[in-house]
């Protein structure tokens, strides 16, 4: 199964690339083994059923295609306290509604900034239920145009892509420094809102870890949050996003 590997560099360019890895098992040949699987199993179908009755959409992402508003607030919560962000559809309307729309289906629930830089970005947006990650993740829309003037200086959000046209899914970052040079990249990352209150907590996000090693985000798509809390004991997480009316 192929899946998409988000990768954002430090360095004066961008390095994106597609990782190929298997989702495969192997039997251990022991009751215990073979009860843990089963609990798992049932344990991800009853969190996909009870995700699929708050809201369709978060199961099916083509059913969450509503558009956005031409500016619109909202609120996250995170591990670290609040902060607010103001999207400008305008900047980037296909990222817009795709943000607005995972909004709407309640996606941001208990969702890992799994790789954060000092002075760079923070990056999340891979579902901690498997099932929805994998949905989510290949989900893809299509390119915006840069607009003038917007730039990915910090606190502004930007989708995350592969380097590949039309690859924006589910994974965004919040810049932490002034990253004019993703501006002009083959794609551009495109801006689509700007954090407007509590910038001291995105400052404050934790970025002890820094750059993600091997294949951490291919392992936390298929083993969801169990695997990325004990991955990253201490980092943070989204806990909601919320419009704000």
């Amino acid at each position: 199964m192929n899946n998409n590997f988000y990768r954002l560099s430090c360095a004066p360019l961008i390095t994106a690339a597609l990782m190929i890895f298997s989702n495969g098992c192997s039997a251990q040949g022991t009751a215990s083994s073979l009860q843990q699987l089963n609990q798992q199993k049932s344990a991800m179908a009853n969190q996909a059923g009870a995700v699929q009755a708050a809201d369709p959409g978060l199961l099916d992402p083509s059913k969450a295609i509503a558009t956005a508003p031409a500016k619109f607030r909202v609120k996250f919560g995170t591990t670290k306290g609040d902060f607010t962000v103001e999207v400008t559809r305008a900047w980037a309307p296909n990222g817009a509604d795709r943000f607005y729309n995972m909004v709407k289906v309640g996606f941001f629930k208990d969702v890992a900034i799994f790789r954060a830089i000092k002075g760079f970005m923070f990056q999340f947006g891979i579902h901690g239920t498997p099932a929805i990650a994998q949905r989510w993740g290949d989900a893809n829309i299509k390119d915006d145009a840069p607009v003038k003037g917007i730039s990915n200086q910090e606190g502004f959000l930007s989708f995350a892509q592969t380097g590949r046209p039309n690859s924006r899914s589910s994974q965004m970052f919040v810049n932490l420094g002034n990253n004019q040079f993703l501006d002009r990249q083959n794609p551009p990352f495109v801006p689509f809102g700007q954090v407007v209150e509590g910038m001291d907590v995105v400052r404050a996000i934790n970025t002890e870890y820094g750059e993600n090693k091997g294949n951490v985000q291919g392992e936390f798509k298929q083993q969801g949050n169990a695997y990325i809390k004990q991955k990253y004991k201490n980092i943070d997480f989204i806990k909601s996003v919320t419009l704000v009316k």
